[in-house]
């Protein structure tokens, strides 16, 4: 008597994998959760469709939300010491997030141990923070002297949200150059002083206010400018904009005018003309002022008058998505 032919397995009786144990395979290949179908058709597609999904607000939850926009958009040349969940590793004595690395790397180790994560690089995904997350978790692990190289990460992996501390404060030192990139700036010589010396020529000088949040006075040839990230709405803070607008109050002060706005990574950041001789120092009352009047504007809301409407149209159009 022949043997029986094995049958095939019904689908009903194939083990179930459920969606957090499938494993990332060819996308070619039969997806491992047996539904028939390749892994790219299958949970592959909600995969790739995570991860390249653009999260609208990436900084949203951390401490100093505007600031982080300040970091990656803005500031030439900043750091600030990042406080991680459950402390350092062993062998890792800091973490500084910087806005830019040396050979625009997106991570680095050390020699010390120490680790720098790079803010201002492009991302893999639509996900700066779980590309930042990513890097940051390599760098940590990355041997002493070691450059990070920025890689896809996982549709389900860490976010900055995860990693980092949330009651620890977010404390943006800006610098006149780059020379936090070494550890002994002052004895470098030949091509690396060279390098160092033309990155800093290209910096713009840019000074964070003390009396207000996420505020960054600049300096360029032509005129200055104060540029200040604002965690409202953008709507309810269009609107309060546009009733100082029109009321003749938007102004930082005689010769300074309001000329418009940028929008990044969710949030607004309006944008001021200062004169040339008009410091981040005598910005400082001004614009302390300047948040007392939007606070009463922003409580309002009474409809918007004739007035209020074209200002608040002509400061819509005069706005440049950076991210």
């Amino acid at each position: 008597m022949a043997k029986k032919r094995p049958t095939k397995t019904s689908k009903a009786s194939a083990p179930q994998i459920s969606d957090g144990e499938i494993p990332v395979v060819g996308a070619r290949e039969p997806c491992p959760c047996g539904s028939g179908r390749r892994y790219k058709a299958c949970h592959g597609r909600e995969a790739a469709h995570a991860v390249t999904e653009l999260v609208r607000r990436p900084f949203e939850g951390l401490a100093g939300e505007c600031d982080w926009v300040a970091l990656r958009e803005l500031v030439p040349a900043a750091t600030v010491e990042l406080t991680l969940k459950g402390g350092l590793p062993d062998g890792v004595p800091s973490v500084t997030l910087a806005t830019v690395l040396p050979m625009a790397w997106p991570g680095l180790r050390r020699d010390t141990g120490t680790v720098l994560l790079g803010l201002q690089n492009d991302t893999a995904s639509g996900d700066i923070s779980r590309d930042l997350a990513d890097t940051l978790q390599r760098a940590l692990a990355a041997e002493p002297g070691s450059p990070v190289d920025g890689e896809r990460p996982a549709a389900d992996g860490p976010r900055l949200q995860d990693l980092l501390d949330p009651d620890a404060p977010f404390a943006p030192v800006v610098h006149t150059g780059f020379e936090f990139w070494l550890e002994n700036a002052e004895g470098v010589t030949g091509e690396v002083a060279e390098s160092l010396e033309r990155a800093n020529a290209a910096a713009i000088p840019t000074v964070r206010l003390t009396g207000v949040d996420a505020a960054y006075w600049c300096e360029t040839p032509e005129k200055n400018h104060l540029r200040w990230v604002m965690p409202h709405p953008e709507e309810q803070l269009l609107d309060a904009v546009a009733r100082l607008h029109a009321a003749g109050t938007s102004s930082l002060g005689e010769g300074t005018r309001l000329v418009g706005s940028f929008r990044a990574h969710g949030l607004l950041v309006p944008v001021w003309d200062l004169p040339v001789g008009v410091t981040a120092d005598e910005v400082e009352k001004p614009a302390a002022e300047f948040a007392e009047r939007l606070a009463e504007a922003l409580a309002s809301d009474a409809p918007l008058n004739a007035d209020e409407r074209r200002a608040r149209s002509g400061f819509t159009n005069r706005q440049i998505t950076l991210s």
